[in-house]
C-alpha cells in the first residue's frame, strides 16, 4: 500500500496550523507536507512533528506573497535575490525538520516576457537552487499544475518539467508528479509515472473534478494505488485535497487503505 502524508495547508483546516500536527497523527498518518513552515520557528515546527511521531514529507521553498496571488517567483526577473534568499530560508528549516526534499514553484508567467526567456530563467535560478540543496543534502523537486485552477502558471505539464529538468543537468532535480493536476491537463496517468518512476520523488493526489476526496470523482484510485506498489513506487504519496465536508468525514478512503494493509499484514 502506498504511504500517505497529510498536506496540512488543505487538510484538518478545522484546527490551527500547529494543532493539525496532532489531529494527523490521530487520525494515522504518519507524515505530513504543506504549502510552507514560514509562519512559525523552526523549533516550534520539529516540535511538533516529533511530540506526534510524524515524518516531514516535503515543504515548499518560498514562493511569494500567497495570500496575494502569488505561487511562485522562480520566474520572476526582479525576484533572483529574494528567490536566493528562501533557498537559504528553506535549507534552515529542512534541517531543523529532518525534510530529505523542497519543492519549487515555478510561479505565475509575467506579462510580456517570451516563454524561452522564462524557461531559461527557471533553468538558472534551479540550477543555483539544486547546487545550494545538493550540498545540504536537500532533493530539489518542480510541479507541474494544471492553467484551470493557477491561470497563466508557467510549468503545466510532465514533458515541459522532464525537459527543463534536463537541461538544468544536475542530478538533484526530481519531479513532482501531482494526479489530479495532470488529469486536467494529459491524463494517461499510469503509463506517465511508470515511464518516469526514476525521476519522480514524491506523488500528490485529489480526485477530479473538484479536487476532493479519492473515490469522488473519475480517477481509478485503487488501479493506481495497485499500479504504485506494482511497479516500486515507495515515497510518499500525498493527500492535497479539499475535503468536501470536514477532513474527518472524509478520510474513509484512508481508513480503508489502512484496513486493507492491516489485513494484509496479519
Amino acid at each position: 500500500m502506498p504511504r500517505f502524508s497529510a498536506n496540512l495547508s488543505m487538510l484538518f483546516t478545522e484546527h490551527e496550523f500547529l494543532d493539525r500536527f496532532g489531529a494527523a497523527a490521530r487520525a494515522g498518518f504518519k507524515a505530513v507536507e504543506y504549502i510552507g513552515p514560514y509562519d512559525h520557528p523552526p523549533e516550534v515546527v520539529a516540535a511538533r512533528l516529533s511530540n506526534n511521531g510524524l515524518t516531514q514529507a516535503l515543504f515548499n521553498l518560498p514562493a511569494g506573497d500567497w495570500a496575494n496571488g502569488e505561487r511562485g517567483i522562480a520566474v520572476l526577473p526582479d525576484r533572483i535575490d529574494e528567490f536566493r534568499k528562501g533557498v537559504d530560508t528553506a535549507i534552515a528549516y529542512a534541517r531543523a525538520l529532518g525534510c530529505p526534499q523542497v519543492n519549487c514553484l515555478a510561479g505565475i508567467a509575467p506579462q510580456g516576457l517570451a516563454y524561452a526567456e522564462l524557461e531559461d530563467l527557471f533553468v538558472h535560478n534551479l540550477g543555483y537552487a539544486a547546487r545550494r540543496l545538493e550540498d545540504a543534502g536537500i532533493r530539489l523537486l518542480i510541479e507541474a499544475i494544471n492553467t484551470r485552477d493557477i491561470p497563466g502558471f508557467f510549468l503545466t505539464g510532465s514533458d515541459q518539467a522532464l525537459r527543463i529538468i534536463d537541461r538544468v543537468g544536475s542530478q538533484n532535480v526530481w519531479f513532482q508528479y501531482d494526479i489530479y493536476h495532470m488529469q486536467v491537463m494529459e491524463g494517461d496517468l499510469a503509463r506517465t509515472i511508470e515511464e518516469n518512476l526514476g525521476r519522480i520523488a514524491h506523488i500528490q493526489l485529489a480526485d477530479n473534478p473538484g479536487r476532493h476526496e479519492p473515490g469522488t470523482g473519475e480517477i481509478n484510485y485503487p488501479f493506481l494505488y495497485e499500479h504504485l506498489d506494482r511497479i516500486g513506487y515507495t515515497g510518499w504519496v500525498g493527500a492535497e485535497y479539499k475535503p468536501k465536508a470536514g477532513t474527518e468525514a472524509g478520510l474513509g478512503w484512508f481508513r480503508q487503505m489502512n484496513n486493507k494493509a492491516g489485513s494484509a499484514a496479519a
